[in-house]
């Protein structure tokens, strides 16, 4: 049996949630610029959750969030709920309130899913599409995304890709429905494939409540299934953890 050897993590640890946002700030202003300096556009997708709020505060609220080339941004969502945009549950609505009403990015720019269709096949069809036209993409080929940001949730699980769930094992689409019978929302989101195709990837892990799911995650062999974040472990060199000390508390030190 051939044993897989991957890279070790590239975790970078700060002290706390707002020093999370700065560095996932700095990292999104940095690659933004490179990008649009190499090709003339960034393409970048993002997550929902407790973690990145303060982060897409920064993008709003600080000059260098504000000086970002917005109109040269082309900006995705990794995963979101099927519900209205408006609504509290939305990871656009979070997005829109925290930066993206106040950093001038044309509406055009803006690709969210259409989480409140109801036949969730229509919307995985649209959001696909979407993405197929703005990457340009022929059949069979997967989009590469500059930057995505990601979360980890305490079952670890990123995306809406979660332990156990057929989800995962869709690897011939983008986009893929997740319908959850925990009485918690369906989901749409991209599949595995697309985000292990990103050329950047940052995870933003914050508190006390990840700690032992970040020491499982790291200290488990690698099981996609029960793991979804293992997902990544063939892709580490491209993968970037900011965690706080909270998050980390657990882990052994360098």
């Amino acid at each position: 049996m051939v044993v897989a050897k991957y890279d070790k993590p590239n975790i970078v640890r700060v002290n706390a949630a707002e020093d999370i946002a700065l560095a996932a700030l700095e990292g999104f202003a940095e690659a933004a610029e490179k990008a649009i300096a190499d090709k003339g556009v960034f393409l970048v997708a993002i997550s929902g959750g407790v973690t990145p709020m303060l982060f897409f505060e920064f993008l709003g609220d600080t000059e260098t969030g504000r000086n970002i080339q917005w109109d040269k941004v082309q900006i995705f969502w990794v995963d979101e709920r099927c519900v209205e945009p408006d609504a509290e549950a939305s990871n656009y609505a979070m997005a829109a309130h925290t930066f993206l009403d106040k950093v001038g990015i044309p509406l055009e720019n803006v690709h969210r899913v259409f989480g409140e269709v109801t036949d969730y096949a229509v919307a995985v069809a649209e959001y696909e599409e979407t993405i197929r036209n703005v990457f340009g993409l022929a059949a069979g080929e997967f989009p590469s995304f500059d930057l995505m940001i990601l979360g980890m949730g305490d079952d670890g699980h990123i995306g809406s890709l979660f332990p156990n769930s057929y989800a995962h094992f869709d690897t011939q689409d983008i986009v893929t429905a997740v319908y959850l019978m925990s009485g918690d929302f369906n989901r749409i989101t991209l599949t595995h494939p697309v985000i292990c195709a990103a050329k950047q990837l940052f995870v933003l892990v914050s508190g006390e409540k990840k700690a032992t799911i970040l020491k499982e995650v790291f200290e488990a062999e690698p099981d996609e299934v029960r793991y979804p974040v293992h997902s990544l472990w063939p892709i580490l060199d491209k993968v970037k953890w900011i965690i706080d000390n909270d998050a980390g508390k657990l882990l052994a030190e360098e």
